[in-house]
């Protein structure tokens, strides 16, 4: 866990020297946003549309960060560093997922009230339990998947198209269930907490890939 711990540091600290990553996914989902806001020709949307237009551009979002995840570990030899010291190996999944997961957090930050601005009635309040369980349990699985798949893409001379072609299949579940989740919690007379079985398949969802990652992760870095 220190070595984890150590790694995590690294991470945030590198990013609030360059401010890399976390900028351009804010700037990426509040312009999606302007460009739903005219583009729909509405004054407000609300319900499943609400839901499904948060959960795409947050998946968007997302996409740029897991592309960058391992970039510095490619160019300055990282990986090479961590393979030789005797540490395990799943202290840089914890790190990266963890990371990753916070860059998320502050991003949503950003976009939620962005997205209420721009998007919502004013009438329409998302419950703030419900819309932060939904979105955890939503960041989990894009940590989890965004981690299994940047070290592949990152090898890759088409890295930023390889990242997306083999991480979103694996997200379309937790996608779905996302924006069925967050559906009922953006309608005008909205429901104080979001459906029980869609946080669930979000939940199994985290549960097998956690799994999965902790599995291969390995075969993955050394490969």
């Amino acid at each position: 866990m220190s070595t984890a711990l150590t790694i995590l540091r690294k991470d945030l600290l590198l990013e609030l020297r360059t401010f890399e990553t976390v900028p351009a996914m804010a700037l990426f989902a509040v312009t999606t946003f302007v460009i739903f806001h005219f583009g729909l020709n509405r004054s407000a949307i609300d319900g499943q549309l609400a839901a499904g237009v948060f959960t795409a551009t947050l998946l968007f979002a997302a996409m740029l960060a897991v592309n960058r995840l391992f970039v510095a570990e490619r160019e300055q030899g990282g990986f090479d560093a961590f393979l030789l010291a005797p540490v395990d190996r799943t202290s840089l999944l914890i790190a990266k997922a963890a990371a990753l997961f916070l860059f998320l957090v502050v991003l949503e930050v950003i976009a939620v009230p962005a997205f209420a601005l721009l998007l919502l009635r004013p009438s329409i309040g998302p419950p703030l339990l419900g819309l932060i369980a939904v979105l955890a349990l939503a960041n989990i699985a894009f940590a989890v998947i965004g981690t299994l798949v940047s070290p592949m893409s990152v090898h890759t001379r088409a890295r930023d198209l390889t990242g997306p072609i083999i991480g979103l299949p694996l997200l379309v579940p937790a996608l779905i269930a996302t924006a069925r989740a967050l559906g009922p919690l953006l309608t005008t007379h909205g429901v104080t907490s979001p459906p029980g079985k869609w946080i669930l398949v979000l939940a199994l969802y985290d549960l097998v890939f956690v799994l999965v990652a902790y599995g291969v992760f390995d075969f993955l870095v050394e490969e």
